[in-house]
């Protein structure tokens, strides 16, 4: 799946082959989902809010395969609806027009591709440190979404933005928790030194 670096994109599961040609799903839901397992087990999750579509480019959103090639569909003339609910981004795209968008139905009602993906940039966001997540407020734009043959990775696949402010998280929890460890080593130190008369022996 071709990557660029400006956008992130996140896999939302599974959309279903409706009537002939038609093909609905969640491009997006509002469920927390983890992004990121850290070498320690640390998880590290990801939810969008429920109003970060508000004002998001929605204008001309178009459907593809693995997000590259002919465009299949797309919402300037129609072929792709989107609406929101309380669920998250919900899609109903027509796959009638072309030879090649049939073809896609066809592979998405044979189950080849079964899987939806979505590609998007953000223009607001916050980390919840308790529960090590971040929130996404404000979607700047949606460009596409996709049917693909395997869901993204997200630790290779979201995007070089995404990865960046994941990495720069764990780093600056990492460099807290180490900070927080010297100071509890010094604080011992010096009660066993108190204890043990070491700043009379010029310790």
């Amino acid at each position: 799946m071709p990557i660029k670096n400006d956008r992130e994109y996140r896999f939302n599961g599974a959309f279903n082959a409706e009537s002939e040609n038609i093909v609905e799903g969640y491009a997006s839901t509002f469920e927390p989902y983890v992004m990121f397992e850290d070498v320690d087990g640390e998880k590290y999750s990801e939810r969008i809010d429920r109003h970060a579509f508000d004002e998001a480019d929605m204008s001309d959103v178009v459907f593809l395969r693995d997000h590259t090639g002919r465009v299949l569909a797309r919402t300037k003339n129609g072929t792709v609806q989107l609406e929101i609910d309380d669920h998250g981004l919900k899609t109903r795209t027509d796959l009638s027009r072309t030879g090649a968008a049939k073809e896609m139905y066809e592979d998405i009602k044979e189950g080849n591709y079964s899987q939806m993906s979505f590609s998007f940039i953000v223009s607001e966001d916050h980390y919840e440190k308790e529960t090590k997540t971040r929130v996404i407020d404000r979607i700047k734009k949606l460009y596409d979404i996709s049917a693909v043959a395997f869901p993204a990775n997200p630790g290779t696949d979201i995007g070089l933005s995404a990865r960046d402010y994941f990495n720069g998280v764990i780093e600056a929890e990492k460099a807290e928790r180490l900070e927080a460890e010297k100071k509890e080593r010094d604080r011992k130190r010096l009660q066993l030194r108190i204890k043990t008369g070491g700043f009379l022996n010029g310790d």
